[in-house]
């Protein structure tokens, strides 16, 4: 891990650190998004051959392939599923969901919430079946009311997506499963192909072909984020357990890309991670794509205090902020920007990632700077009611006019002008 010494290094290094954009990854994503658009299904059956070593015959998964992977689950694996289901079910049923209305004079205004008509949750495949994700995103479609929900997820090579995930929708009620992924899943999801019906929103998230191709078609589907490598800033003091620390890290470190970062005001907990984590690592299955994590994007953060190391979480904006301190409160309070924060020595990142509550899709890249975690409005619209009545109109109604003239606008101005008495 890069050893860095304040807020100023922490900065520079953030600044750094998204700098390259690689183009011949947009290009090839724009090219794989015109192939599907020019020949549907049999350029999307083309493309999953090329970059995921099979072409199944029928993109959308058959029934008795979910009910055979659902009937598959060991009964404690299935516990466990529903146990998470049910507290994410659970924590975004307080979520307020309902629109406004009041009057004034004659006249009523409001918001009315309606849910997107379709929405499709992509789950990625790659070094680890994320069958969580597929809870943690159509839950929230399904409690947010979204009447369509469709699911796209690599194949693998029997021609089926991984069967935790087959199991997980088939628990969830969901019965339109996509064998596809990569950015021809999203072209096929966003234009729509002969076999897959195209969806108003795209939400999960997935490599950076993944994100390229969310990015480019954004306004031809909606897109809720551009989530990318998971990152996790822990935030401890001398008062954290090493070993806590070390877990923490690599239990995001273990992620492809992943972004593992210790800001901390104890000089001697920084020495005692730096000196544990390659025992850590070598006991661990994941090693070699922990290692790669932290060699690479890792950075230990010394600071002065922790009111500096708050500054430091809040210019990185990480996705995951655990506060492993003694008295968690008073640096709660000083948070501005985190996917979500994990407070106190008990609350581990890893378990938000399954049965907390929240979806563990969260804002990356710095992106929490001005994003927010997948949540009931990622699903809904929130559409104003304007009802006007004479007698408002007459109060101001004239000044919508001289607003109209102001701008040079004056067929507004006369669609006003109309309405008003003589």
């Amino acid at each position: 891990m890069q050893q860095l010494n304040g807020l100023e290094a922490a900065r520079s290094w953030s600044r750094e650190r998204h700098l390259t954009i690689p183009a011949e990854d947009a290009a090839l994503v724009r090219d794989i998004i015109r192939q599907v658009a020019e020949r549907g299904d049999a350029a999307v059956r083309e493309l999953s051959e090329r970059f995921d070593g099979t072409a199944p015959e029928r993109l959308q998964v058959d029934s008795a392939a979910l009910e055979a992977a659902h009937s598959g689950l060991a009964a404690e694996l299935l516990a466990a599923i529903r146990l998470a289901v049910q507290r994410v079910r659970n924590f975004y049923s307080h979520q307020e969901g309902n629109g406004f209305s009041y009057t004034e004079a004659d006249s009523g205004f409001g918001l009315m919430v309606r849910p997107v008509d379709s929405v499709a949750c992509y789950i990625p495949g790659g070094q680890a079946p994320l069958f969580s994700t597929l809870i943690m995103t159509a839950v929230p479609a399904q409690l947010a009311g979204v009447a369509r929900i469709a699911v796209a997820s690599p194949p693998g090579p029997d021609g089926l997506p991984h069967p935790l995930v087959l199991a997980v929708a088939h628990e969830l009620g969901l019965r339109e499963v996509h064998a596809v992924g990569g950015a021809q899943a999203i072209a096929a999801l966003a234009l729509g192909t002969d076999s897959v019906t195209r969806v108003d929103k795209i939400v999960g998230p997935g490599n950076r072909f993944v994100m390229h191709a969310k990015q480019q078609l954004n306004g031809t589907v909606g897109i809720e984020s551009l989530p990318g490598p998971t990152e996790t800033l822990v935030l401890a003091d001398s008062s954290a357990h090493v070993d806590h620390v070390i877990a923490d890290l690599l239990a995001q470190a273990e992620h492809a890309g992943a972004v593992p970062l210790l800001v901390t005001d104890s000089e001697q907990l920084r020495t005692d991670v730096l000196a544990g984590l390659p025992a850590a690592l070598a006991g661990l299955p994941t090693a070699a794509a922990a290692s790669e994590s932290l060699q690479e994007r890792g950075a230990a953060i010394l600071t002065t205090d922790l009111a500096e190391a708050v500054e430091v979480a809040n210019e990185i904006a990480p996705e995951h902020l655990c506060l492993l301190v003694a008295d968690p409160e008073p640096l709660l309070a000083r948070v501005r920007n985190a996917g979500g924060v994990f407070v106190g020595h008990t609350s581990m990142e890893a378990l938000g990632d399954y049965v907390a509550g929240p979806s563990h899709v969260m804002p990356t890249g710095g992106s929490a700077r001005f994003a927010s975690f997948l949540n009931l409005r990622d699903f809904q619209k929130v559409i104003p009611v304007i009802r006007t009545g004479k007698e408002l109109l007459a109060d101001i109604g004239p000044a919508g006019v001289l607003l109209a003239r102001a701008e040079g606008l004056e067929a507004h101005a006369r669609a006003i002008l109309a309405r008003l008495p003589e």
